[in-house]
């Protein structure tokens, strides 16, 4: 008997599917199950039928996943992270973090979608893939920068200046009280 498969079926095949069976196999187990449908002339055009809309469908959304790609290829995020001096981070940044950043820019991109084979554990910069849609996927650019680097450094150079003044400023101060 010849029939239509509406299930993935192990060791059988996939939905969509026409295959001929044996007809005890589909009478008793197919059928009643609603597994498959009997491949009558009626049954097959609608399957044609759901398979034209299924690909006009599958090539719009592929479309507007080209054009999503296209902006996040453009991506560029930076975190500031709390490391130690030879640059190794005291946590990660995961695709969580990734996910919750891309969303504060205007991107909603699933976080099982972000390739990141393992977290970010270390300061630079590294390329991720995001995979949209099959085989449309974009690569965005994440820096890991160093938390209060810039301005860590800016603080010790007025603290030391600040130190230098003092030090010269102290001899004068010394006279001036000497001296009433």
């Amino acid at each position: 008997m010849k029939v239509i498969l509406q299930e993935n079926v192990d060791n059988l095949g996939y939905v969509g599917d026409i295959l001929d069976v044996a007809d005890g196999y589909a009478r008793n187990f197919l059928l009643p199950r609603k597994k498959a449908a009997e491949a009558n002339p009626r049954n097959v055009k609608a399957l044609e039928h759901a398979k034209r809309v299924t690909g006009h469908k599958a090539k719009q959304v592929e479309e507007g996943m080209k054009g999503e790609a296209e902006k996040l290829s453009g991506v560029s995020l930076t975190f500031e992270v709390k490391a130690g001096k030879d640059g190794k981070l005291f946590g990660s940044i995961t695709s969580k973090d990734i996910e919750e950043r891309l969303l504060a820019d205007g991107f909603e991109v699933d976080r099982r979608k972000i390739q990141l084979g393992q977290p970010l554990k270390e300061l630079g910069t590294s390329a991720v893939a995001i995979k949209l849609f099959r085989e449309i996927s974009a690569q965005i650019s994440v820096t890991l920068v160093k938390q209060g680097g810039d301005e860590a450094a800016a603080k010790n150079e007025d603290s030391e200046s600040a130190e230098e003044n003092e030090s010269t400023e102290t001899p004068d101060s010394d006279t001036e009280s000497s001296q009433t």
